[in-house]
């Protein structure tokens, strides 16, 4: 089965249809072209969408991902993330092994092409040019032929005519003659014309032809076995891909099978638990006997004292239970009972005159300041504060590792020096060890003090085998001192922070001699040094101090790391200041003397 045997009169048709396999050809192109495309805006919208859910740095979101819920949805993000580099493979894969080599082939099928259908053409224009000198042939040996019988008749006639003379029919007879040898010429050549055009043409159809549509019909199935072949290599592309999409699917699936709804559970105690032992019950109060019922403060049943009546046995304000009001218990603890006079005084003013008489008190720095919360996480409940000490010590030692390890190699990088000079100068390391030295000193002070809280906190937390109870008179705490367990009584709120909001309903009471024994018996701080006011301070929170610019005043205690130094103007008053806003002196022989210091201009 051959175009040049079986299609050897339809030039044009297979012209046409040649074009149009190419037009095929470019159309698929631009389809396989547009799929990539398609594949490209699909996997960048694929990491866009992960990207737009993946946890902020340094965010709430980021700790909400320790549950292994959110751990799921963080690693079905990351695989699809994965996923969609499988989508650019697609799109790379197809564009270098199939557009870019059709529309090279492309080139190369035109070109071969248009070769092809140039010879046909002019082996058409040669067939056409031996037909028309076969015709010019045949119609000279026509009109010889015709001339010829003119000039026979021509002489017969004379020949018959007795009026003629003989010179004139001799004439006519010659004529006659020399027009039957032309037309016998014409004959002959059109003859070996003939001859020759019917060879030519048996060539042109049986040779040419045949050989340039056979060309033409290899070019054309090529072009189908090659678009034939991309079509499989575009089902290739995709089928190569399938097993590390499958993987990322199993990896989803893998991610959605460890979740672990009893883990999240347990971690979300261990995110909010306060460390606070529930309420015990409320004793019975009987009002059926002739007393006068004791006004208790620490009772959640009694109100505040400010005048207002007393709700009624059953009333709903009773139905308000701890932790869930609201109340200022670190105020209350401190301050202790109140005596006849203090219960018609406003509680703020209670407090200013607390804060005025005894400004040593150290919990109570986060209110004073208002800035970040302490370095002892006093303001988290207990067992917040114990996880969050535990974490500073166990990254404090991770620090003291990373410097021993330091401080080791150096001392290595040392020996070697010592051995072998030529290598380096060994007491050009002495002053980084001496720095790793105080560095690993520093940080085990800072592990020793946050141990000591850490002890301090295991200690307080309260055993699951008490109960406390909540009685009308007077509230039984489980630790004796108030001010050291003045965190402890502070309220968590549902974010872990506590509420320092002033209570309308309820208040709690602390035996009044723990908390005065704690406070009376403190004696005064000593000097631990001197400091400078480089800046004017107006002390106008509580426990501040204000100074002067180059008033100079003694240190008694250090700044623990929050910003704030403790001085002391004269036995009367001392109070917090910004450690940025004094030039600290310390000497440690200094005496509690205080000698007469004045101010100093710059």
């Amino acid at each position: 089965m051959s175009w040049g045997t079986e299609l050897w009169d339809q030039f044009d048709n297979l012209e046409k249809h040649t074009q149009w396999g190419i037009d095929v050809l470019e159309k698929y192109i631009k389809f396989v072209k547009e799929r990539t495309e398609i594949e490209l805006s699909y996997a960048k919208q694929l990491r866009n969408l992960s990207k737009k859910y993946q946890p902020k740095k340094n965010s709430k979101e980021e700790e909400e991902y320790r549950y292994t819920s959110t751990r799921a949805f963080l690693a079905t993000l990351n695989e699809m993330n994965d996923y969609a580099g499988q989508h650019e493979v697609i799109s790379e894969n197809m564009t270098s092994l199939i557009t870019a080599e059709l529309t090279r082939y492309v080139q190369e099928l035109k070109q071969e092409r248009k070769s092809h259908f140039h010879d046909g053409r002019k082996a058409q224009q040669h067939i056409e040019t031996c037909w028309k000198q076969l015709e010019a042939s045949k119609r000279r040996f026509e009109r010889d032929c015709k001339e010829a019988d003119r000039a026979q008749q021509y002489f017969e006639k004379m020949d018959a005519d007795i009026n003629v003379t003989k010179a004139d029919v001799e004439k006519a007879r010659q004529q006659a003659q020399l027009r039957h040898q032309m037309a016998e010429d014409s004959k002959a050549e059109y003859s070996s014309t003939l001859q020759k055009f019917n060879s030519e043409q048996h060539e042109h159809y049986y040779t040419h032809i045949p050989n340039i549509f056979q060309k033409i019909q290899e070019m054309e199935e090529r072009r189908i076995v090659r678009i034939g072949e991309s079509m499989k290599t575009f089902a290739k592309v995709d089928r190569q891909v399938i097993p590390i999409i499958g993987k990322c699917l199993d990896e989803i699936t893998k991610a959605a099978e460890s979740v672990d709804h009893k883990n999240d559970s347990q971690m979300v105690i261990e995110a909010f638990k306060s460390g606070f032992e529930p309420p015990g019950d409320v004793d019975f109060e009987d009002f059926t006997q002739p007393m006068k019922r004791t006004v208790s403060e620490s009772s959640l049943s009694n109100s505040r004292g400010d005048g207002k009546s007393e709700p009624k046995f059953g009333s709903k304000s009773k139905g308000k239970l701890w932790p869930f009001i609201k109340k200022n218990k670190i105020i209350e603890t401190l301050l202790g009972t109140k005596s006849p006079k203090q219960q018609k005084e406003p509680l703020s003013h209670r407090f200013n005159e607390f804060m005025t008489s005894k400004p040593k008190i150290h919990c109570f720095r986060s209110l004073k300041r208002g800035g970040a919360g302490p370095e002892d996480f006093s303001n988290l409940p207990p067992e917040q504060r114990r996880k969050k000490l535990q974490q500073k010590v166990d990254e404090l030692n991770r620090d003291i590792q990373k410097e021993m390890d330091s401080r080791d190699a150096l001392t290595k990088m040392k020996d070697v020096y010592i051995k072998n000079p030529q290598m380096g100068d060994a007491a050009s390391v002495d002053h980084r060890l001496a720095e790793l030295g105080q560095n690993i000193e520093k940080l085990r002070l800072e592990v020793q003090k946050f141990e000591g809280w850490l002890a301090e906190v295991e200690g307080r937390l309260p055993a699951r085998s008490e109960q406390p109870r909540r009685q009308s008179g007077v509230y039984e705490a489980q630790n004796p001192s108030g001010v050291n367990s003045c965190a402890q009584d502070r309220e968590s709120s549902p974010d872990g922070s506590y509420t320092e909001e002033q209570s309308q309903e309820t208040e709690m009471k602390v035996p009044a001699t723990d908390f005065d024994d704690e406070f009376d018996d403190e004696e005064p701080l000593p000097t631990i040094g001197t400091c400078k006011a480089l800046y004017t301070f107006e002390g106008q929170n509580e426990g501040t101090i204000s100074v002067a610019e180059g008033e100079m005043l003694y240190v008694i205690e250090e700044d623990k790391g929050d910003g704030w130094t403790r001085i002391r103007r004269n036995e009367d008053e001392e109070g917090y200041v910004p450690t940025s806003y004094v030039e600290v002196y310390l000497d440690k022989n200094a005496k509690d003397v205080h000698k007469p210091l004045q101010k100093i201009s710059e």
